[in-house]
């Protein structure tokens, strides 16, 4: 599990946060690999997700209570247990990801891998325009130029689908709300800063997106019996994967880079669900899809690489 900023000695890299980017326009290197290695682990969610038998609400509180119970023990030992304070706090973050693992879980089970993640690839777009105008972020013009290379590729990778006939319209309206819900969610973690530690965003983020979507799950008819054999295995490492991996890495790394460069960071992920379905669940994957993949991991190796050959401005 990852070191917080805490504010007590010994806890990070400094108690008023260690390397946090300075101006909002420059990112720090460990805040550009942890982005890079929470959308890679979020690459196999959807994967997962269809793998499992369960019904996609089900699946969302069993990984979140999870996850949420082992960020809790992980805070207690360390003697900085979760309290109603960060519960409160972190009720729009964790209520803007409880509606996004319910529209997207669902959607996953009615339409293609692939038609999910393009969807939800558009998520910069959104995050970009809140980042410009809330949050002062400043995008460079080559950097603009290498998002839209980047979310071309996923255009690419995703409708030179070779089958459609695991696509829906229904599920790729539920995987434009799982767009809004996941867009917020970013901007609730970037919204965060200073107000609680990154650990406790995601364990309260977590807390509430399981506990919000068990009524609903119960509302819908959704079996919540616990999983068992297939499912359990399955759902250990999703939670393991996506959780420790990719949502306590992102949140911690969103506090260190701009919030449009993890946002755009987000593009490896259906390039990674495409892969993974191909492999493991036999969804094909053509020679133009394979160029797309290229199209994105060239653009956001540019964006890496120009962010990391710039300096901070001295203030």
């Amino acid at each position: 599990m990852l070191t917080e900023e805490t504010g007590q000695a010994g806890d990070g890299p400094d108690a008023k946060g260690g390397d946090h980017h300075p101006g909002g326009d420059v990112a720090s290197t460990r805040g550009l690999m942890g982005a890079a290695l929470a959308v890679t682990a979020w690459g196999s969610v959807s994967v997962l997700a269809k793998a499992i038998s369960m019904g996609g609400i089900s699946i969302a509180v069993y990984r979140f209570l999870l996850y949420f119970a082992a960020v809790a023990l992980w805070m207690a030992v360390r003697k900085a247990p979760l309290t109603p304070r960060v519960l409160v706090k972190t009720l729009f973050g964790g209520g803007a990801l409880a509606l996004d693992v319910a529209f997207f879980f669902t959607a996953i089970k009615t339409t293609s891998v692939m038609n999910a993640t393009l969807i939800g690839a558009l998520q910069p777009i959104v995050v970009g325009v809140v980042a410009a105008r809330f949050f002062g972020e400043r995008i460079r013009g080559r950097d603009a130029v290498w998002s839209l290379v980047a979310l071309a590729g996923v255009g690419i990778v995703v409708l030179a689908a070779a089958d459609s006939a695991v696509s829906s319209l229904r599920g790729d309206l539920l995987a434009f709300g799982a767009l809004f819900s996941w867009s917020a969610y970013f901007i609730a973690s970037r919204q965060s800063r200073g107000v609680v530690t990154p650990t406790e965003f995601t364990a309260g983020s977590a807390f509430w997106a399981g506990a919000l979507n068990l009524p609903l799950a119960v509302g819908l008819g959704q079996d919540l019996s616990p999983p068992t054999g297939r499912d359990l295995v399955l759902l250990l490492i999703m939670t393991f994967v996506a959780g420790v991996v990719g949502h306590s890495l992102m949140n911690w790394s969103l506090v260190r880079i701009p919030l449009w460069i993890g946002s755009t960071f987000t593009l490896f992920i259906p390039v990674a669900a495409s892969v993974l379905a191909w492999a493991l669940l036999g969804e094909p994957l053509t020679a133009m899809q394979m160029l797309g993949t290229a199209v994105v991991l060239g653009a956001l190796a540019a964006i890496v690489i120009g962010q990391s050959s710039r300096k901070p401005r001295l203030r």
